[in-house]
């Protein structure tokens, strides 16, 4: 291999800084066909065991795997026309080498022999489970379908995966193509000054004068919640709601309309060829949940037990407005009126929470929160190179020994995709010379940067952002499973992969955690206690309304994967609206295009799964409630959430895992009680 070529000597950690556009295509050629020439020299053994046919092909995945992860992850946060050439050239090389490993007679009928001679083996049960699944997975890849149809189904692979590439780029691409330059600050009025600070920083990026907004979240929301101006909230809301399709200020520019009907389609015909009545059929092979109907009895019942309380709240809204002398509230007059009767009810606003929260304090809380729950500490190592200044990367340590590594890039900017995810830089694995290699995340937000020598100031609903992410993260990184493809989140339930995450978002509402991350930018002062029992009342604030609204994403991308088969742009829309008039409460525009910015089914992994969401929090839930029983850091609990959760990854079935923990199988009762709705 090229030694110098620096995707093909990864022998710690990547180095970004010598990563170019060019190198990504050679790099991995190279290493496909390595994979490739791994897989058949095993297969040519006389008689291949779970060590001398694993390690040889853990190895080569494991060297592809390092090496694509930074580049996927530079396309996320440094995405340049280059760069974006060279994945997209790679995208279908990988789908091509997928297909034919998850289709390939020989390996099929090796797993199925280390399968069968597991007892004689002595395979442990992380060994056995990622033989389960591994089987499982090579049904649903087409292993047992007619050449013909194998070759079909290869086909529909890798076309999905270009066009979920382009819809994603067609959505940062009509996100950055938007931006409205405000000259006559009179205009901005009711925006704070956070707001108008970061819009004037933006604007001298681009050597304007005045103050430039974009569809970038930490620009568009403030506008949404605080300007007075409602001609400019009607334009921003315009925008944004119409980005990647027919309406709107770029009508048609970057229009997903046809890769969304091109993609459901796929989706069918791939479900058909493997004996599904649906893709939602074949989506919940692969999850916690038995059936498609258990999915949608729970969203229903989800939703009959929330719409009436959600219905109760826009009544509360639209009256306060006409107070307010707004007689119809329009979709962009709801957020800007919510946050109004917020601090009319409350006295409290996002806003005026942001002093409390620097972002160096609310990490050094985070930090603390995770180290008394699960006996970890961190610890930054500026001697690690990474993509931008604002990145650093952290040592995970139990007692002053290494558990992982993972790399924080809070602040967004230009080129770097909206959102905020966590992702594998590396999992955790016995190697072949008998070491464990250590798990590296990426974890990524998109939080306003500093400006001017101040530090980031967050609001209380970025911090649980946080919080959910790293969750994600020490789901990755605590692992003690040394199988990778069932280490960490690898091989975990879809619908259960959330739970860590929306878990930790619990301890950014109880006085002890919020305690370790507060203290006024200026004074240090931690968040009075007047101020906490403000964010307490107002906690479950419209809480109803914005369960619905879950609710409404969810049975709608469920209700698409199992009820049509080739449905028309104006079916897709036909069927939100239906999914709307049943459980949404609040206007929605005849020009909105959500569903062509719905990245999470169109370009994510939620497809037929976006209820996951809802299904995990109910884990999460109902797993915080054994620490609102026991004490929220009670070491005994924290010390069994790691063991039974976070440290066996997907090494057992995510329902035993959860009753190994919680003594039994969850309830809803208290995801309930969590958003104030009566049962």
């Amino acid at each position: 291999m090229n030694a110098s070529n620096p995707l093909l000597n990864i022998s710690d950690l990547p180095a970004f800084e010598k990563i170019t556009p060019d190198q990504v295509e050679p790099a991995l050629d190279q290493l496909l066909a390595a994979n490739r020439a791994a897989v058949e020299e095993v297969l040519a053994q006389a008689n291949p065991d779970w060590k001398s046919s694993m390690e040889p092909i853990d190895e080569a995945g494991d060297r592809l795997s390092r090496a694509w992860s930074p580049v996927s992850h530079l396309n996320g946060v440094k995405n340049n026309p280059e760069l974006r050439e060279a994945y997209e050239k790679c995208l279908p090389k990988l789908s091509e080498f997928s297909t034919w490993f998850s289709q390939h007679p020989g390996l099929y009928e090796l797993y199925k022999k280390l399968a069968a001679s597991a007892d004689d083996q002595a395979l442990n049960p992380a060994q056995r489970k990622m033989l389960e699944n591994t089987l499982r997975d090579f049904r649903l890849s087409g292993i047992e379908l007619p050449k013909e149809k194998q070759q079909r189904f290869a086909e529909i692979q890798k076309r999905l995966s270009d066009l979920s590439n382009r819809f994603s780029n067609n959505v940062l691409d009509a996100t950055q193509g938007w931006t409205k330059l405000v000259t006559d600050e009179e205009e901005l009025s009711g925006l704070p000054q956070s707001a108008k600070d970061s819009a004037a920083a933006e604007a001298q990026t681009k050597g304007e004068e005045g103050w430039l907004f974009t569809l970038n979240f930490p620009s568009f929301q403030p506008v949404m919640t605080y300007a007075d101006n409602r001609e400019l909230r009607r334009e921003v809301y315009t925008a944004f709601v119409t980005r990647a399709s027919d309406q709107g200020p770029n009508a048609g520019e970057w229009d997903n309309a046809p890769l969304m009907e091109e993609i459901l389609a796929l989706r069918h015909e791939k479900a058909q060829l493997l004996g599904f009545e649906s893709y939602a059929h074949l989506s919940v092979e692969r999850k916690m949940a038995r059936s498609p109907e258990e999915v949608m009895s729970f969203l229903t019942d989800l939703a009959a037990k929330a719409y009436p309380q959600a219905q109760k709240d826009f009544a509360e809204l639209q009256a306060f407005a006409s107070e307010q002398g707004v007689d119809k509230l329009e979709p962009w007059d709801v957020g800007y009126y919510s946050e109004k009767l917020r601090q009319a009810r409350y006295a409290i606003s996002q806003e005026e929470l942001r002093p409390w929260f620097p972002a160096p304090k609310v990490l050094d809380g985070l930090f603390q929160v995770a180290g008394k729950l699960f006996d970890v500490e961190f610890k930054a190592d500026p001697q690690v190179t990474t993509w931008h200044p604002d990145a650093q990367y952290f040592q995970v340590l139990r007692q002053g020994q290494p558990l992982a590594g993972f790399y924080l890039d809070l602040y967004a900017r230009e080129g770097k995709r909206g959102g905020a995810w966590m992702a594998d830089c590396r999992n955790r694995r016995r190697t072949a010379n008998d070491q464990v290699q250590l798990p590296v995340a990426f974890l990524t937000c998109n939080f306003t940067p500093p400006v001017d020598g101040k530090p980031s100031l967050l609001t209380h609903n970025e911090v649980t952002t946080l919080f959910h992410e790293f969750g994600h993260g020490l789901h990755h990184m605590l692992t003690q499973i040394e199988v990778p493809d069932v280490a960490g989140i690898n091989g975990v339930a879809w619908d259960a992969v959330e739970l860590p995450s929306q878990f930790l978002e619990n301890f950014c509402w109880e006085r002890e955690g919020l305690d370790l991350m507060t203290g006024h930018h200026q004074t240090g002062k931690p968040l009075p206690q007047e101020l906490f029992e403000k964010m307490l009342a107002a906690k479950n604030f419209q809480s109803a309304m914005q369960m619905v609204r879950q609710l409404e994403f969810s049975l709608f991308d469920f209700r698409l994967h199992l009820e049509k088969q080739v449905p028309k742009a104006a079916e897709i829309q036909a069927l939100l609206d239906e999914v709307r008039s049943q459980v949404s409460v609040v206007p929605t525009a005849d020009f909105n295009r959500f569903q062509n910015g719905f990245g999470h089914i169109f370009a994510g992994g939620y497809a037929a799964g976006y209820y996951s969401y809802k299904w995990a929090e109910v884990l999460s839930a109902d797993a915080f409630s054994a620490f609102e029983e026991e004490g929220i850091f009670n070491p005994a609990t924290g010390r069994r959430f790691r063991e039974e959760i976070l440290e066996k990854g997907g090494s057992e079935d995510a329902m035993t895992l959860f009753i190994n923990f919680r003594g039994r199988e969850p309830q809803v009762d208290a995801l309930l009680r969590h958003n104030g709705i009566e049962g």
